[in-house]
C-alpha cells in the first residue's frame, strides 16, 4: 500500500514455471497488498509453482492469448478493490524490484499510467534483446510518435502499471486477445488523454525468458502500425474509433 492506495501484482502466465519463482521473490513484499497469477493453460508446471509459492491464481481451461490473460487479469484485479494495478511477466526479463516505484508514481498523483522503458538508457541491446527486435522497437516507436504526436521512447515493453481509474475507462475487454492488446491498449490511453509516464527499465534476453518469435514479431509490428493509424484518424476527426472512446461516451 502507498498513500493509502491498494497495489495488486498480476502475472498473465504461459509456461512459466521455470522462472516464476525468481520473479516473484523479488518483488518488495511490502508494497503488493496482493499479487495474482492467471495462467493461460500452460502444459508446464507453472500452477502448481503458483500453489507452492501460495500465489492467488487463476487458470484458462484452454489457451485463449496474451491478451486474452490481460483481461482476465485486471477484471479480477478490479474486483479485488485495487486502486493500482502493476503488470509483471513472471518470465523473469523485466526487474520486479521496480514494482514500488512504478506504484509511487501513480499512487501520488504524478501519473495515471506508467511503462517500463528498455529503450532509456543502455539496457536494451546490454540485456541481449536481439538486433532486429531492437531496430523494428526503434522504427516502429518511431512511427508511432509521429502518428500519434507524442514523444514516447517505446509503445511494445510488456511492463506497466495502471490507475484503477484507466482500467475503468479504457474499452481493453474489448481489445484484441493476441499480443497487440497492449499496442492497442497504450492508443487508448493517449486517446483519453491519460497521462502516461516512462521509467527506465533493465531487461534481461535468455532462453526461458518468453519472447515472440520472428514471424508473429512481423504480424504484431503490422497490428501496431494499424493501430497508430487508427489512432491518427481518430485524433484528426477522420474516424471516429469506438476501441478508442472511453466507456462512458459509448
Amino acid at each position: 500500500m502507498l498513500d493509502g492506495k491498494t497495489i495488486c501484482v498480476v502475472m498473465p502466465a504461459f509456461n512459466a514455471a521455470e522462472t516464476l519463482e525468481r520473479t516473484y521473490r523479488e518483488i518488495p513484499p511490502e508494497i503488493a497488498d496482493t499479487v495474482l497469477l492467471v495462467d493461460d493453460s500452460s502444459s508446464d508446471r507453472t500452477i502448481q509453482v503458483a500453489q507452492e509459492l501460495g500465489l492467488k491464481h487463476f487458470r484458462h481451461p484452454k489457451n485463449r492469448g496474451y491478451g486474452a490473460n490481460q483481461k482476465t487479469c485486471y477484471a479480477r484485479a478490479l474486483e479485488s478493490g485495487a486502486d493500482i494495478v502493476v503488470m509483471l511477466h513472471p518470465d523473469y526479463q523485466y526487474s520486479p524490484r521496480l514494482v514500488p516505484a512504478m506504484a509511487a508514481m501513480i499512487a501520488f498523483g504524478s501519473y495515471d499510467a506508467v511503462v517500463a522503458s528498455r529503450i532509456l538508457g543502455t539496457g536494451a541491446l546490454a540485456g541481449g534483446m536481439p538486433l532486429y527486435k531492437y531496430v523494428s522497437n526503434r522504427f516502429l516507436t518511431f512511427v508511432q510518435n509521429l502518428l500519434c504526436g507524442r514523444k514516447f521512447s517505446e509503445y511494445h515493453t510488456g511492463y506497466r502499471a495502471y490507475s484503477r481509474r484507466v482500467l475503468e475507462t479504457i474499452r481493453f475487454q474489448e481489445n484484441s486477445d493476441g499480443f497487440v492488446f497492449d499496442n492497442q491498449f497504450f492508443m487508448q490511453m493517449i486517446a483519453a488523454d491519460f497521462r502516461v509516464g516512462e521509467i527506465s527499465c533493465p531487461t534481461r534476453y535468455f532462453p526461458e525468458a518468453s519472447s515472440i518469435h520472428f514471424w508473429p514479431s512481423v504480424r504484431y509490428g503490422l497490428g501496431c502500425l494499424r493501430e497508430g493509424l487508427r489512432s491518427l484518424l481518430h485524433r484528426k476527426g477522420l474516424h471516429r474509433s469506438r476501441l478508442l472512446m472511453p466507456k462512458d461516451l459509448v
